[in-house]
């Protein structure tokens, strides 16, 4: 999958969503992209570093600690 699909799928629910609005006014569109996205990445990244933080920080170029936190906003540390 290139990044130009998962910009495309991106656009393509936007698109959607606006469309499901039906002319209501959007509020907070930016805050919920980043959390409608943000947890399956971590949750995605996570499995394919097999549980490991400091890789999966690497991959993502976040400092371990930030991704930790992460993890604990989206409920995703056990």
């Amino acid at each position: 999958m290139s990044k130009k699909h998962i910009e495309d799928c991106v656009r393509d629910s936007l698109e959607s969503y606006f469309k499901d609005l039906n002319g209501t006014e959007p509020a907070g569109i930016y805050d919920m992209m980043v959390r409608v996205v943000e947890k399956p990445l971590l949750e995605v990244v996570m499995q394919q570093a097999a549980q490991n933080q400091s890789r999966a920080a690497e991959w993502l170029g976040l400092n371990r600690n930030t991704l930790r936190k992460k993890l604990l906003e989206h409920k995703l540390l056990k």
